[in-house]
């Protein structure tokens, strides 16, 4: 009888057969099905040879398989280097407490986690529930007459609410006007978005866009912003509009259960996201952004919609609604490159108003807005200048920033840098009366202030004309599931109604290969990972980046490439990104008139719609009758378009899961007459460690992550 050495019965690679599935002998079935083998048969047979890596992908470190325990004590050992702050620099990122109900049962939940987009109504109806109440939580607070199921950001929604603007106005103006308090990170966003589009953006001090006399198609307001004030705009909007102009709001949703809705006041279009209600920072991400817009403008909107329909028996049902607007139907005329969203931290933030409910969200409100007004009537007994005549959460604080910064950092309290002069401090759910006494310790040299007797003086520090009066949550599901017993069993309930990988397989394409084993899971509610703002300290966050620069350095040894970006919140903004590249790339070469993009007609529809969005001229190439390109076809039209040529844009393996015999030749082609090639990385896991794109010709490609 053969020995077991203690080498073997050491082995750390147990994890990859149980995240895989298939056993030796169910491998050995399935092949002897296909008449091959074993798998390097049917992978020869499969993958052109002339696209096949000769070597062995090094992962460096990690080219040893480990164990889950292994794996995990990996990451809590880079966990451990973030440090956990009390971070009160807001900009759209705050302190929030996930109730446990949901934590557990939806997060945590792989019957909320794994399920697919619900293109299948039939067995989606628990999802779709659930982001009907996230819809509906977003029409009432913001006052408006539609929602969509979600957006990727509150940066993008502001970028596609700018779109929708040009799309649904009357104005023939490009100019595109932003108040100076909208978040910078947004700003960005939307410079980046308006140049391909040729749209130019103009920034104004918000205090002057009620007496604005240039010519301009919209309007980005922030309200409240980005420095706490809180400014009645109502004038301004009647002037816009008169002017022919129509207004973005983007808003912060807990100001909105105490302020008057932005819809109230003559809003067009509000977006924003959800994050403070019960998603954890994350260092930023991911976290549902929001856009709701006025019921007329529906079908020009971007993202997807839940609607209310009957199904065949004459029962309610859910479906998605006014598909024809988007990407995987309409194609390079779709409204929006946007797919499926970030639909489970969309549930969440559902949930989470459906768990407290509107008395709920305005006591939690009400809270910060009150420690709010403490902090500042405190802070000027101690004469410190606070800048701000209206707020919400948020103060600037005239000082020595830098010393500010300094005794708040020991205090272990991250603010807001604004420059030498000010800080910013930001309030949330989390907030406690320590807190506050924490700071009044900070900016007053330790000296303390008497809360309680503060909170008998202090007023709501916002116009009185904007004090919300409209209702909002007023549907029976935010009243009914306030016991937790009520909360669970709803939770369970709707899960009953999906199908997701907890059940069984779901064969819609390769977008459904992505089972998270839970070890994989764990650690993003690890509070070293989940209570990380974006804007800490670069010296607090010393594991994530260690951590990104070791995936960053993976994947490109995986794909081939020189360097990779991990900052695309989605698929769709990935190709966004790259398509950039390419023009950035031609424009270095004083070659920024290519601007033909040649498709497959057997495109994912997100190809021709990111094209599109990036001001290319998208030229569609014919495929056989089996969906594989036509390569005779494709070169017909890179020669017609060779002076413009400014890339093809190719899934591989194919959408419909083909190696197909003629890629390295088809970058040939497009090389040939100036192009770059763009791979679409959407099935990328079935080739790591097998091809890498950027070794048979590849420029650029994006990679979804959740599948590989």
């Amino acid at each position: 009888m053969t020995r077991t050495s203690l080498t073997q019965l050491e082995a750390r690679d147990a994890f990859i057969p149980r995240h895989i599935g298939p056993s030796e002998s169910e491998q050995a079935a399935m092949l002897s099905t296909l008449g091959y083998a074993s798998r390097a048969a049917l992978i020869d047979a499969v993958v052109p040879a002339n696209i096949r890596r000769k070597d062995v992908l090094d992962l460096g470190q990690f080219v040893e398989p480990r164990s889950e325990e292994d794996a995990l004590a990996t990451l809590k050992a880079l966990a451990s280097k973030n440090k956990v702050m009390k971070s009160m620099i807001g900009q759209g990122y705050y302190g929030t407490h996930t109730p446990k109900v949901i934590l557990r049962n939806i997060f945590e939940n792989p019957a909320w986690y794994t399920a697919y987009t619900p293109y299948q109504p039939e067995i989606s109806q628990g999802r779709l529930e659930a982001i009907l109440n996230f819809q509906q939580m977003i029409t009432d607070l913001t006052g408006m007459g539609i929602a969509n199921s979600s957006m990727l950001d509150e940066g993008t929604a502001a970028a596609e609410a700018m779109t929708l603007l040009q799309r649904v106005g009357k104005s023939a103006s490009k100019v595109f006007i932003v108040a100076d308090d909208v978040l910078p990170q947004t700003l960005e966003v939307v410079q980046t978005r308006a140049k391909p589009i040729g749209v130019e953006v103009r920034v104004v001090p918000a205090a002057d866009i009620e007496k604005l006399e240039e010519t301009c198609f919209g309007v980005l307001l922030q309200y409240p912003g980005v420095n706490g004030e809180v400014r009645d705009y109502r004038a301004a909007v009647e002037h816009l509009h008169a002017a022919g102009a129509m207004v973005v709001v983007a808003a912060d949703l807990l100001a909105l259960t105490m302020l008057a809705a932005p819809g109230d006041w003559g809003a067009d279009v509000v977006v924003g996201n959800s994050q403070r209600f019960g998603v954890p920072l994350g260092f930023g991400g991911p976290h549902a952004g929001y856009l709701a817009t006025r019921d007329e403008y529906k079908r020009s909107m971007a993202g997807r919609l839940v609607g209310v329909t009957v199904d065949a028996q004459g029962n309610q049902a859910y479906r998605l609604a006014l598909q024809t607007r988007e990407q995987h139907i309409r194609r390079e005329k779709a409204t929006s490159n946007i797919c499926t969203a970030q639909v489970l931290l969309a549930v969440m933030a559902g949930m989470y108003a459906v768990y407290h409910g509107p008395e709920g969200l305005k006591r939690i409100a009400q809270r910060v807005h009150r420690q709010a007004a403490i902090l500042a009537a405190g802070l000027k007994s101690l004469g410190v200048e606070v800048l701000n005549t209206s707020y919400f959460d948020t103060l600037t604080v005239k000082g020595d920033a830098q010393a500010l910064h300094a005794a708040a950092e020991a205090a272990g309290v991250n603010l807001r840098r604004i420059d030498g002069e000010h800080v910013g401090v930001s309030l949330d759910e989390t907030t406690t009366r320590d807190d506050l006494a924490l700071l009044f310790s900070i900016f007053g040299n330790g000296k303390q202030v008497d809360i309680d007797a503060l909170d008998s003086d202090v007023q709501d520090a916002y116009p009185a004309a904007l004090a919300r009066t409209s209702a909002y949550l007023t549907h029976p599901t935010f009243h009914r599931y306030h016991a937790e017993h009520e909360m669970l069993r709803y939770l369970r309930s709707l899960a009953d109604k999906d199908l997701a990988l907890d059940r069984t397989m779901i064969p819609l394409g390769s977008c459904t290969m992505k089972l998270n084993a839970t070890s994989e899971m764990i650690p993003v509610t690890w509070p070293e990972f989940s209570n990380i703002h974006p804007f800490a300290p670069e010296d607090q966050t010393v594991g994530y980046r260690e951590m990104i620069d070791q995936l960053e350095a993976m994947l490109c040894a995986a794909t081939g490439y020189a360097a990779i970006s991990l900052q695309p919140n989605a698929g769709s903004q990935g190709e966004y990104a790259g398509l950039l590249v390419i023009q950035k790339y031609h424009e270095s070469r004083g070659e920024g008139h290519r601007n033909v993009c040649l498709i497959p007609s057997s495109a994912h529809g997100t190809n021709p719609a990111s094209a599109s969005m990036v001001g290319m001229k998208v030229v569609v190439t014919a495929c056989d009758e089996n969906g594989n390109v036509d390569l005779a076809d494709l070169k017909a039209k890179a020669e017609q378009y060779s002076k413009d040529l400014a890339c093809v844009m190719v899934t591989y393996p194919s959408t419909h899961g083909v190696f197909e015999e003629g890629i390295k030749e088809l970058c040939e082609i497009v090389h040939q007459h100036g192009g770059q090639v763009y791979v679409d990385g959407a099935n990328m896991n079935a080739m790591v460690g097998v091809a890498a794109p950027g070794a048979f010709g590849g420029d650029v490609s994006h990679l979804n992550l959740h599948k590989t």
